[in-house]
């Protein structure tokens, strides 16, 4: 009985913690080639510096430069810069599921009310985490989460950041761990990456930088509001979707139409990870995505033990979002750079999205967890260089 009263104490002081603290505070962490800065609004990440090809550092993340400019977003065009989204992120058929004959249903926020959209209308993405522990190098938040948007049971999640260096890296560790009921969670930091920073150099997109994921052979298909119809495509059919060899993003992103949901041409698609034998299908060994600008000549690699990942080529931006200061080279006078359509990517590390309405793929020992199971664990690294 010891146990578990000193856990319940922890909680109470976590929520009591959480009622208390600044969530627009920033909090930096650095190594020798790199530094993130945090707020705990959302566990977000908004500046990530790191060395270009001439030893500069470039901000290679999107955001705001002012934290309570996130709100502001999340109230408007809701743009999901940098924060975790949960409990269930991606989407999510109709908002319904059910989980050991039991029926959820959660608020439809997107396409009119047919699917749930990162949780649903508040997600962990504007919750405001606490601090559990920091240094120089790593951050813990955490989130206590009572059943938000009908979701089955709470949840308590410790997301732990940390940067190192040789090669400079964040690492992300996000643990969830059901209290109560059955649930499903799929949680990952939702972050729009420019490794070219909008440098001079750079043409503003990411449409020159050079994509490869040399095991993303197969991917979900979807209709047309991105919702899973059940489906699963090879690209070897479909050649716009292959990056299982290296190649610009914007080589074969006109052939993309619909890619992206209906009248829509561009990527916002989840593929899937077929791991080598020498490796195991859940294994962080091997980098399962690399992606580089040469206008700056930034590398980051990415190491994860997730089975899907989702690319978003910032099909719906539109200019009317200007880049952070950090991001501004030109000469003072000149004016604002705004983030254009093609402007970023979104790398989302994650499980096979809607997979909870899909028994058929057999992925509910990645989806479904409760106080029997193992924690849900989403671990990514993010290491960078330079070509």
């Amino acid at each position: 009985m010891f146990l578990p009263f000193v856990f319940l104490l922890l909680l109470l002081s976590i929520t009591s913690l959480a009622q208390s603290s600044d969530p627009l505070q920033k909090y930096t962490i650095s190594a020798q080639g790199i530094n993130a800065t945090f707020i705990p609004y959302g566990a977000r990440l908004t500046n990530l510096f790191v060395n270009d090809k001439n030893g500069c550092p470039q901000d290679v993340v999107l955001g705001y430069d002012s934290p309570g400019d996130y709100i502001g977003d999340d109230i408007s065009v809701h743009t999901y810069f940098g924060p975790i989204v949960g409990r269930y992120a991606n989407r999510i058929k109709n908002g319904t599921f059910s989980v050991q004959g039991v029926t959820s249903h959660i608020p439809e926020n997107e396409h009119m009310g047919h699917d749930t959209l990162h949780g649903g209308p508040v997600g962990y993405d504007q919750r405001n985490w606490t601090v559990v522990a920091s240094n120089d190098t790593t951050i813990t938040f955490s989130l206590l989460d009572t059943s938000f948007e009908g979701f089955p049971g709470s949840v308590i999640t410790y997301a732990t950041y940390s940067v190192s260096s040789s090669p400079p890296s964040w690492t992300s560790r996000l643990i969830s761990i059901p209290l109560d009921q059955p649930t499903p969670i799929m949680i990952f930091n939702h972050v729009y990456w420019n490794l070219g920073a909008f440098v001079p150099e750079s043409d503003g997109t990411v449409l020159k930088d050079t994509l490869h994921m040399p095991y993303a052979a197969r991917y979900v298909e979807i209709d047309n509001i991105l919702v899973p119809t059940g489906a699963i495509g090879t690209v070897a059919s479909t050649p716009y979707l292959d990056f299982t060899s290296p190649k610009p993003i914007g080589r074969d992103i006109e052939a993309a139409i619909n890619a992206c949901g209906y009248n829509c041409t561009g990527y916002d698609n989840a593929f899937i990870f077929d791991r080598p034998p020498s490796s195991s299908p859940d294994s962080s060994d091997l980098s399962m995505l690399t992606i580089s600008s040469n206008a700056t000549g930034i590398k980051l690699d990415i190491f994860t033990n997730q089975r899907a990942i989702q690319i978003y080529t910032c099909d719906n931006t539109n200019g009317t979002i200007p880049v952070k200061a950090s991001q501004q080279h030109g000469d003072e006078g000149q004016g604002r750079t705004y983030v254009e359509k093609y402007g970023c990517v979104v790398i989302e590390t994650q499980q096979w999205i809607d997979g909870v309405n899909h028994p058929e793929w057999g992925q509910d020992a990645y989806q479904i967890f409760g106080v029997e199971t193992g924690p849900a664990i989403v671990w990514a690294r993010y290491e960078f260089g330079t070509v």
